[in-house]
């Protein structure tokens, strides 16, 4: 671990298939933030079984999501990426900060709000927790920064309250993490409702642009994508249709709202919504061509998950056996 570098923690969940906006969103920009930080990205997968998850399915899910981690274009070398469940630090964490987080501070998540509505059948502990598996996600590698979203700045917080009551019980134990702020992510929407966000659980099949989606079907859903009144290409708040196709080819190609409107100016939707699928077809075709021949290559993938994973596992467990030492647990005989 480089000593002069500031850790960076951050993570995806092993749910579903990634789309556009978790690339544009998070992806595409952890691959510049390593030449900045000690960067560990965890393949989320203990997280992933607040809900029901077919076992098999989850496992490939998981292994696809490391792949592609790869195949975008994070070197395994510079970066630890692993699963969360080979690292059992993690769960062993929660535990103890499960001690050390009230019940008041795990009613007030609004996410725990919205999970139990969506899943009102299986409304677990696990749920109800979550922020606290969170926080030692964070704390385990005593992370300096974490990148966040709005949605996620809240599980932020619980996890520095968290972090700064242990301290001040224990001493300094844990870096208390920042929200990491650098340059932001495209904030990608649905390709179908532009005032909510692209996911990978949405039940419209042409709302989201998956990364394995093949040319034509990113071709014909972007075509199907929702447009407002007129046929201007102008980023403006009344046209969040189209504002949602420039954030697409914006991300793609790099270009400013000015360059776009300035290139689009006189023409119509349909040819600008071709030229943003053939945008996203270029930009994705390279990581589905790599992810193909890394998922061909079982030898280097499994030896990517075997030394990443001991890496995680040897920092995380300093931190673990340094809070099992605070707390009175008998010390280990070696």
């Amino acid at each position: 671990m480089i000593q002069d570098k500031k850790t960076l923690f951050s993570g995806m969940q092993a749910t579903g298939t990634l789309t556009l906006g978790n690339f544009a969103g998070a992806l595409k920009n952890w691959v510049t933030l390593s030449d900045q930080y000690e960067c560990f990205y965890c393949v989320v997968d203990l997280h992933s079984i607040t809900v029901r998850q077919d076992p098999s399915t989850l496992r490939k899910r998981a292994r696809d999501l490391l792949t592609l981690y790869i195949a975008a274009g994070l070197d395994p070398v510079k970066n630890c990426i692993y699963y969360q469940s080979h690292v059992s630090a993690h769960a062993e964490l929660a535990w103890i900060l499960n001690c050390f987080t009230y019940m008041g501070e795990l009613n007030r998540m609004t996410q725990y709000k919205d999970k139990c509505a969506k899943h009102a059948d299986n409304i677990n502990a696990g749920l109800f927790t979550y922020p606290v598996l969170m926080a030692a996600d964070i704390l385990l590698f005593q992370s300096d920064v974490v990148p966040v979203g709005i949605d996620q700045m809240q599980h932020l917080e619980i996890t520095r309250d968290i972090a700064q009551r242990f301290n001040g019980i224990y001493g300094e134990v844990f870096t208390i993490p920042e929200a990491y702020i650098g340059k932001s992510g495209a904030k990608i929407m649905s390709l179908q409702d532009p005032t909510k966000k692209m996911s990978k659980s949405d039940e419209n099949p042409n709302a989201s642009i998956y990364l394995t989606d093949d040319p034509d079907t990113v071709i014909r859903k972007c075509k199907r994508a929702v447009t407002d009144s007129g046929n201007e290409i102008v980023y403006r708040e009344d046209k969040p249709g189209i504002c949602n196709l420039m954030d697409i080819y914006m991300a793609m190609t790099g270009r400013s709202v000015a360059e776009v409107e300035r290139e689009f100016d006189g023409k119509g939707y349909g040819e600008f919504k071709m030229a943003v699928g053939e945008a996203v077809v270029s930009v994705l075709r390279p990581i589905q061509e790599r992810a193909e021949s890394l998922r061909k290559d079982k030898a280097y993938l499994d030896s990517i998950i075997k030394e990443n994973g001991e890496k995680a596992a040897y920092i995380a467990n300093k931190t673990l056996r340094k809070v099992q030492r605070k707390v009175g647990f008998p010390d280990r005989i070696r």
